[in-house]
């Protein structure tokens, strides 16, 4: 039987568990507790090795399998859970996690993560830094607006300008990172000649989705949470609907697509018919924010920049 292997990651340590010859292992989250993870592994050829997202705990181990070519897949949380209460399995320890997250490994046995080089990773963390910064940025600026102490609005004032200075900093270095990477300049630059599209929504775009121009549309929609979900059951007939997917790269496109609907002569044209058909407007923005995603991945997966004839 094979090696399906499952880690239940916490803070501090890791639970390691082999579904043949079953097996289960503790190790410290610790450089040397890392490397006898992986070594051990390495012996066993394990066929996929599955760990949930934990917020980013995993990255450093995941870092480490991947680098010593082992499969490894970071799978949604809610998924393991859905999993282990169909299986009636409600105790919860890491021991017990690891297990069933080995488990789930053995029957779904999803695809093995693509490597992800060192630049891709150092931009998604500014990426994700930046977005960090806007967010407390946003937060002061709601508060002097209500400041009607003068001392009070001018500290809030000084901590935007260091909140500004720092966002230059962060996108100075993202800009210095792509344009070291040939492959992501030119994923870039491509997704910026399409309206709607600037210099930050590609960045965040080729650093949070790096599948994008390696699936076919109906997979790009899936992986972003735009591909509509029939509710159908017996004579019920619900409406269709999105779920799940990367809600980030969601978020990111979402203004980009607002604009998209008034300057980008093919989504705008496209979310007028919508409007005309009697859809909400929401239900045509997602609707639009979709035809984007396909077009974008079109365009990397042919190396073309943006025409009209992608309408």
């Amino acid at each position: 039987m094979d090696s399906y292997t499952g880690i239940d990651i916490s803070k501090y340590s890791f639970n390691v568990h082999v579904t043949s010859p079953e097996t289960d292992r503790h190790f410290e989250y610790t450089p040397s507790g890392i490397q006898e993870c992986v070594q051990w592994l390495v012996s066993l050829k394990p066929p996929l090795i599955v760990l949930e997202a934990t917020g980013g705990y995993e990255r450093r181990l995941v870092s480490e399998l991947v680098a010593a070519d082992l499969p490894v897949r970071v799978v949604n949380p809610k998924r393991i859970r859905d999993f282990a209460r169909a299986k009636g399995k409600l105790a919860k320890t890491d021991k017990l996690d690891a297990r069933v997250i080995a488990q789930y490994a053995a029957m779904f046995q999803p695809p093995a993560q693509a490597p992800v080089d060192e630049i891709s990773l150092k931009i998604k963390e500014l990426v994700a830094r930046r977005r960090q910064l806007l967010s407390m940025r946003t937060q002061e600026a709601n508060r002097r607006e209500h400041a009607s102490d003068q001392d009070i609005a001018h500290s809030i004032s000084t901590v935007m300008k260091a909140f500004d200075k720092e966002l230059e900093n962060i996108e100075a270095k993202i800009t210095d990172y792509i344009d070291q990477s040939p492959n992501l300049k030119q994923k870039s630059d491509l997704l910026q000649t399409m309206p709607g599209i600037g210099q930050t929504t590609a960045f965040a775009l080729v650093s949070l989705l790096p599948e994008l121009g390696r699936l076919n549309r109906r997979q790009i929609a899936a992986l972003v949470g735009l591909a509509p979900i029939n509710r159908d059951s017996g004579i019920f007939r619900g409406k269709r609907m999105t779920s799940g997917g990367r809600r980030e790269v969601r978020t990111r496109l979402y203004m980009p697509t607002l604009v998209a609907t008034q300057h980008n002569p093919v989504i705008r044209d496209y979310y007028q018919r919508l409007l005309k058909k009697g859809k909400p407007r929401l239900v045509a923005v997602v609707a639009c924010m979709r035809k984007i995603f396909v077009i974008l991945n079109a365009m990397i997966a042919k190396n073309q920049p943006w025409t009209q004839n992608y309408a």
